[in-house]
C-alpha cells in the first residue's frame, strides 16, 4: 500500500491521468480489505481472537489512522500549502486557503465519530453503510448542480455518470431489501436521525469545500492536493483532540456498559492489546490519503469522484468477506451481496464510459499534460 501511495503522489504517473486514478483506487481498495479484516479480528467474540469491545477497538484503531495522517504530512512538509492569495487573520497574514480548509478539517472530525456511532446503533453493520455510502453518492451529485449553478464548475456531467449513480444507488440499497419485519426503526429513531444527520451535513460540506478547492483554481495554477491534506488532518486531528479530552474528563456514566464508559476505560483501564489496536488502525490511515485524493481527483465532477471512491469501498468490503472466510472461517458474502456486486459492475462500466470521454476532453483542451498510450 506503501509504495502504491508512494507511486502515485509521484511523477511516476501524470496527474490527473486514468493511470493515476487507477493507481488510488488500488490503493483505496487494497487499505479498506484490509482495514475490514482486523476489525472483524478485534472485534470478534471466538476463541483465539481478542475480542476487544468495538468503541474500545475504534479508540485504538482511530489514534493509529491519525499517527500515520500526522507523521506523513508533518514528516513530508505537506503542510506548507501551495497558494495562489493570501489574507489577514488575527494579525497574520495566512494563504486564504486556510479560511475553508480548516472548516473541513472540523467537518472531518464530526464525520469519523458519527461514522463510529452509526454503526453503534442497534442496525446491522450492512444497513449503516448502506445509508451512508448512498447519501454521499447523492450528496455528491447535489453539489455539481449547485456549484453549476453558482459558476464554479465549468464542466457538465456526463450522461454516463448519471447513469452510474442509479446503478451506485442500486447496489448500495439492495441490503434494505432484506430488513425484516421488526427491525430497528431509524427513520422514527431521534438519536439516529440526529447522528445521520450530522455525517451528512459534515460530510457534504466538506466534499463542497473539496470541489471548491479544486474548480477554483487559477489555470497553471498547481492544485495541491497533498498541502489540503495536511491542513485538514491538522485540523481534524486538533479538533479531535479537544473533543477526546473533554469526553475523558466528564463525569462518568451511571451505566458501565455506555459507550461513554467504554470509551473512559479504554484509556483508564486500557486493553492488553491496546498497542496492536494502535497498529491495526494504520491501514485506516492510509486508506485516508486514498479517499481524499480520489475525492479532489483532478478534472473529474463530484459525481464521478464520489461514485469511484464508494464504489471501491463496496467491492472491497465484500473481497474482505471472503478473504476472512477462506483465512479465519468466517461467513460468505449474503445473497445481497452478490446481488449488490453485479449492479456495482454496472455502475463501473458507466464510469469507464465516462472517464474515457473526460480523458478525451481533457486532453482537447490542454489540461492533461501525458495522454495515455494510444491517444494523442
Amino acid at each position: 500500500m506503501f509504495k502504491i501511495l508512494k507511486s502515485a503522489l509521484t511523477e511516476k504517473s501524470c496527474e490527473g491521468s486514468s493511470e493515476r486514478l487507477l493507481q488510488l483506487c488500488f490503493g483505496y481498495f487494497a487499505s479498506y480489505v484490509v482495514t475490514g479484516m482486523l476489525v472483524k479480528i478485534f472485534t470478534d467474540a471466538k476463541p483465539g481472537y481478542p475480542g476487544m469491545d468495538q468503541v474500545t477497538f475504534l479508540v485504538y484503531s482511530t489514534i493509529g489512522g491519525g499517527l500515520v495522517c500526522l507523521v506523513v504530512v508533518l514528516a513530508l512538509g505537506w503542510y506548507r500549502l501551495k497558494s495562489y492569495q493570501s489574507t489577514r487573520a488575527l494579525g497574520f497574514t495566512m494563504p486564504a486557503e486556510l479560511l475553508y480548509i480548516i472548516p473541513s478539517g472540523i467537518c472531518t472530525a464530526v464525520v469519523i465519530p458519527t461514522t463510529t456511532m452509526m454503526y453503534l446503533l442497534p442496525i446491522s453493520v450492512m444497513v449503516a453503510m448502506t445509508i451512508m455510502r448512498s447519501s454521499i453518492i447523492i450528496v455528491s451529485r447535489i453539489i455539481d448542480a449547485i456549484q453549476i449553478h453558482q459558476g464554479i464548475l465549468h464542466k457538465k456531467v456526463y450522461k454516463e455518470e448519471n447513469i452510474g449513480v442509479v446503478f451506485a444507488l442500486i447496489a448500495a440499497s439492495t441490503q434494505l431489501f432484506w430488513i425484516k419485519p421488526g427491525d430497528f426503526d431509524f427513520v422514527h429513531n431521534p438519536v439516529a436521525m440526529t447522528i445521520l444527520a450530522s455525517y451528512i451535513v459534515a460530510y457534504a460540506t466538506r466534499i463542497y469545500i473539496m470541489n471548491y478547492y479544486k474548480n477554483t483554481r487559477p489555470k497553471g495554477m498547481p492544485q495541491d492536493n497533498k498541502g489540503f491534506f495536511a491542513v485538514e488532518q491538522l485540523a481534524s486531528s486538533g479538533t479531535m483532540l479537544a473533543v477526546g479530552l473533554v469526553m475523558f474528563f466528564a463525569v462518568v456514566p451511571s451505566s458501565d456498559a455506555s459507550p461513554m464508559a467504554v470509551y473512559q476505560r479504554a484509556f483508564s483501564q486500557p486493553h492488553s492489546l491496546w498497542f496492536w489496536g494502535i497498529v491495526a488502525g494504520m491501514p485506516y490511515g492510509v486508506g485516508a490519503f486514498f479517499s481524499v485524493f480520489l475525492f479532489m481527483f483532478k478534472g473529474r465532477t463530484a459525481t464521478f469522484a464520489g461514485l469511484v471512491n464508494r464504489l471501491t469501498s463496496l467491492v472491497a468490503g465484500t473481497v474482505a468477506t471472503l478473504l476472512l472466510y477462506f483465512c479465519c472461517g468466517g461467513k460468505l458474502p449474503k445473497t445481497a451481496d452478490w446481488i449488490s456486486l453485479v449492479f456495482i459492475f454496472i455502475a463501473v462500466h458507466y464510469l469507464a464510459l465516462a472517464e474515457r470521454k473526460r480523458t478525451a476532453e481533457m486532453i482537447a483542451e490542454k489540461e492533461l499534460a501525458c495522454p495515455p498510450s494510444g491517444q494523442k
